[in-house]
């Protein structure tokens, strides 16, 4: 009997897939490459939902698997990503100086003879408003308890522009010519 020689197969390597790792809560474990309102600041590793990050925050880019090469890459660049956070802090102190210095807005709406308002002034408004004097701020920084439904004088509407940072704007209502009159 002659010995056959056994050919051994070669080895499969097997490619490790990047999984989100799950946290003490059951959601996944995400790395935030963006300050995400909410949920936490740029560079901290957070717990979401797993919906929220599969279908969110990991293909628009706000986040990415927090794999070890991931976190060297993230440790590179956080320095860069401190500059980019202070820029950002002095441009939106900027912004705020510049809405103290303009004091007041004025928007005109329909309304009827008593002052009050066919509809109502709400962030979208005050936004297009504060855009008309060169003011880059979006409706979401405008905060209002609940929209201005009257004509009149609103002295302190606050605009919170994020890090903290806030400003006060007068607001004044005035009918505009094409109210109803009977």
């Amino acid at each position: 009997m002659a010995k056959t020689k056994e050919l051994s197969k070669p080895e499969k390597k097997v490619r490790e897939r990047n999984q989100v790792k799950k946290g003490s809560h059951g959601g996944s474990q995400i790395l935030l490459l963006e300050d995400v309102l909410h949920v936490g600041r740029q560079g901290e590793i957070v717990e979401v939902k797993a919906g929220y990050a599969r279908n969110f925050l990991i293909p628009n880019g706000y986040a990415i698997i927090p794999s070890e090469h991931n976190m060297k890459r993230l440790d590179k660049f956080k320095v860069r990503v401190t500059q980019m956070r202070e820029s950002r802090i002095a441009d939106l102190k900027s912004v705020a100086d510049q809405i103290v210095r303009t004091k007041s807005i004025t928007i005109e709406a329909n309304a009827n003879e008593a002052g009050d308002l066919y509809g109502s002034v709400g962030p979208q408004e005050i936004t297009r408003a504060l855009r008309g004097k060169n003011l880059l701020v979006e409706p979401e920084m405008v905060v209002l308890p609940e929209p201005l439904r009257h004509c009149g004088i609103y002295p302190d509407v606050q605009v919170s522009l994020g890090y903290d940072i806030h400003a006060a704007i007068e607001v004044t209502i005035i009918p505009s010519g094409s109210g109803k009159k009977k």
